[in-house]
């Protein structure tokens, strides 16, 4: 039988690089099976070698795995960074070499164990002839494609363990601490590996180093907390910004540009006239001298001479004595008066703004309450009265109080908004008001009275009708409440014992029906403006000759309010039982602030003036209108908050969602016509300078004339040195100093100089610019030799010293 030559493949185009048949047949180099199933010996067949051979030579090399020499040598040329993640990958390179070494004893020819013939697994289950295993060639060749496929298996092994350790690193998150500076794929050797890291900024090396994942350096910058020092400037930023600070600053922008000329001249010109105002720049001075120098003299001042609880012959203005503590003499005590005239206006605005806004109403809607409350014109005519004008703790403090409590008109009664500390600041603010003077203080102090009786009440009830949660109200704001309301009622109380006292001492200080009658204003005086309105003044004139005391009759809160006001009662951001009930206040304010003009009184004024201790104090009942001009202003910021919130819906479907220029000045239209109405002509005269002799001669002392507005002045120059002067001026007139006035006429005689002396009055002053048309203006240079005493010329004044 003739034997055929086996056929020998061509692995270059046949066989996979493995060394097997694509169809899974057997390998090339195999024995042929002959038809009757014996196997040739390719051995015996010369040409088959050399077709292996070149086979063997020609054929594709498969990959492969880097050896320990290879790895040895690329391990040297990786750059620092690379060979710093060791230790991270020698546990897992350990690992890998097991496998290999395992996978390698498996993959080498084992002998059979009945023949002991060895054989060789060949990918297709083909087996190679024994006699073919014996081959030195071919058993390189089956070596060669065992190597390549345990090299392929641990790649693939190593390459799933590295990606469930990243997996399980990231899920994990990063380490608190690492030394390593590689992540976890990052193998010894990899030359990739080794290029990224090189090329990586210190900032990216750190970031690696920390979380141990490579793909950490294209991450964000991680977020640092700030240091103290930036959150401190963080927070004053943020507080330069707020809207409270935003309303304060320009409060008090608009205050100087409304009050000008005010701050042109603060040194020599007040505002309105040189008699109240000085009045009131000296008890602004003496507070804070005497709280300085002697606070236990407080209520006995230098003034009036020889009297006592002189200081509370007029509202004193005690609040303002920090002020007062700054700088000596009349100059300065006109700068302090001037700057704050300022400052009312600010806060009167700033005051009714928060309390709006408190109450529900916008921002624009707020504006315009703080402008009508602040700059209403009949406020004008009260240029003169800083205590009346200094009315913006009123609205500030209903204002802290609301917040405090957690209430807004709009909105009700919200515990969640509840705030102790709020609470107990407006009663502090409440009580620095009253301080100022109780023209203004005593109605504010029975009207909150009147508050904490009714809201307690109306609470309760609500609470016990409720059907759903009890709403509550705390301990802590209980008990801001309670000190609070004591500290509030404890300065009242302080202060009214001084002005009880003089009552007592003084009985013609005490006002009368009679005096109710002379200042108390028609319904015409609400639509009638000062004299100071730059808009109504002179159109006004008319009017007001019809009045019989225009300065305190003169009531016009301003047409443009009234306009609004009127709206807010039909188109509004509060209810309709809100509106009635503003509407209601209203008209109770405006019928008390008539006095006895609305059917004699009988049933409004004269029974709290009768019945409400201190009320018989209050001689003026249309400075009363400061509560028709703040209810006012709140309907009316109802009205502008309602039209805002309209021109807002007007323009919700539009891109952007925002108003345009044009309907944003419509808006503010209001604002500028409540601010217009408001502007004043004002005068502001010249104060009378101090004369040189005040700033040396000793008291007690006189000077001469003595009249209500010289006296004013006196006290002002007193300021230097504060000695006691026998001169004065206030709200009443005591009769020693009637009495003194009517014995000094004569002066100098042995009779006025006897009188003095009992007084202990020590020196006289005469003022030369004074004495026309008084029966000074013949004695004041005549000898005085004869009558015991020294005279003194010293320029505009002569010194009399007795």
């Amino acid at each position: 039988m003739s034997t055929e030559q086996p056929k020998v493949s061509d692995r270059g185009a046949d066989t996979d690089p493995s060394g097997a048949t694509p169809s899974g047949g057997p390998a090339t180099g195999a024995p042929a099976v002959t038809p009757d199933g014996s196997a040739t010996d390719p051995t015996s067949v010369p040409p088959a070698a050399p077709a292996t051979a070149a086979a063997d030579a020609t054929a594709t090399p498969a990959p492969a795995a880097p050896t320990k020499v290879d790895a040895a040598a690329k391990t040297a040329k990786e750059p620092k960074d690379a060979a710093s993640a060791k230790d991270d990958v020698k546990a897992e390179a350990d690992a890998t070499t097991k496998d290999a070494a395992k996978e390698k004893a498996d993959s080498e020819p084992k002998a059979d164990g009945a023949g002991g013939t060895p054989t060789a697994p060949v990918k297709g289950g083909a087996t190679p002839a024994p006699d073919d295993l014996f081959r030195p060639s071919e058993r390189a060749r089956l070596a060669a494609e065992a190597k390549a496929a345990a090299r392929a298996r641990r790649a693939e092994k190593a390459k799933a363990k590295a990606d469930a350790k990243a997996a399980a690193k990231a899920k994990a998150g990063p380490p608190a601490k690492s030394d390593a500076k590689a992540g976890p794929d990052a193998k010894k050797g990899d030359p990739k590996t080794a290029a990224t890291v090189g090329a990586m900024t210190v900032v990216q090396k750190v970031t690696l180093v920390k979380t141990g994942d490579r793909w950490s350096a294209f991450a964000p910058a991680p977020v640092t907390l700030p240091g103290r020092i930036r959150r401190i400037f963080h927070a004053i930023g943020r507080g330069l910004i707020h809207e409270w600070t935003l309303a304060a600053v320009g409060a008090v922008v608009l205050a100087v540009l409304m009050t000008w000329p005010t701050l042109r001249y603060p040194q020599h010109t007040i505002p309105q006239d040189i008699w109240d105002p000085t009045l009131q720049a000296w008890q602004m001075a003496w507070s804070g001298h005497i709280l300085l120098t002697d606070p236990t003299q407080l209520w006995h001042s230098n003034a009036f001479y020889p009297e006592r609880w002189t200081f509370a012959f007029s509202d004193t203005l005690l609040g303002y004595a920090p002020a007062g503590m700054i700088g000596d003499g009349p100059v300065a005590a006109l700068v302090r008066y001037n700057i704050i005239f300022v400052l009312v206006h600010a806060l009167a605005f700033f005051g009714a703004y928060v309390l709006a806004r408190q109450l529900g109403a916008g921002k624009t809607g707020s504006a315009v309450a703080g402008a009508a409350y602040a700059y209403a014109p009949w406020l004008l005519s009260q240029a003169g009265h800083l205590h009346v004008l200094s009315n913006g703790g009123i609205p500030l403090a209903l204002a802290m109080l609301a917040r405090g409590h957690g209430w807004s008109l709009r909105h009700g009664y919200r515990p969640e908004r509840r705030h102790a500390g709020w609470a107990l600041a407006g009663w502090f603010v409440a009580a620095w008001q009253i301080s100022l003077g109780f023209g203004i203080g005593l109605p504010f102090a029975y009207v909150l009275a009147l508050i904490a009786v009714v809201a307690p009440v109306i609470w309760l009830v609500q609470r016990l009708r409720s059907t759903g949660p009890k709403r509550p109200f705390g301990v802590k704001l209980l008990l801001a409440d309670i000190f609070g309301g004591a500290v509030f009622a404890a300065t009242g109380l302080a202060l009214a014992i001084a002005y009880f006292k003089v009552a007592e001492l003084h009985p013609n200080a005490r006002r009368s029906v009679g005096d109710l009658e002379l200042f108390s204003p028609p319904v015409g005086g609400f639509f009638t403006a000062p004299p100071e309105s730059r808009i109504w003044g002179e159109l006004h004139a008319g009017a007001r000759e019809a009045l019989p005391w225009n300065a305190e009759m003169t009531l016009l809160s301003g047409f443009v309010l009234y306009a609004l006001a009127a709206a807010g009662l039909l188109f509004s951001i509060w209810t309709v039982r809100q509106r009635l009930f503003l509407l209601a206040a209203v008209l109770i304010s405006a019928i008390l602030s008539m006095g006895t003009q609305f059917f004699g009184g009988t049933f409004t004024y004269i029974p709290l003036f009768e019945t409400l201790p201190g009320w018989d104090g209050l001689r003026t009942p249309g400075r009363l209108a400061i509560w028709t001009t703040l209810l006012l202003a709140i309907l009316a910021a109802g009205a502008v908050s309602a039209l805002v919130v309209r021109a807002g819906e007007s323009v919700a479907e539009r891109v952007p969602a925002r108003p345009g220029p044009w309907l944003r000045l419509a808006t503010l239209l209001p604002l500028v016509l409540v601010l217009v109405e408001g502007a004043n002509v004002t005068p502001h005269p010249i104060v009378p300078a101090q004369p040189a002799a005040f700033r040396q001669v000793d008291g007690p002392m006189l000077v001469l004339p003595s009249n209500q507005g010289v006296d004013q002045h006196v006290m002002l120059w007193s300021t230097t040195r504060f000695q006691p002067v026998v001169n004065g001026g206030s709200g009443f007139t005591p009769r020693q100093l009637t009495e003194i006035r009517e014995a000094t006429a004569s002066f100098p005689d042995p009779a006025s100089i006897g009188y003095l002396r009992g007084l202990g009055v020590r020196t006289v002053v005469l003022l030369r610019d004074r004495v026309a048309g008084t029966p000074w203006q013949t004695t004041i240079d005549l000898p005085v030799d004869s009558l015991g005493i020294q005279r003194e010329d010293a320029g505009e004044v002569v010194v009399f010293r007795l």
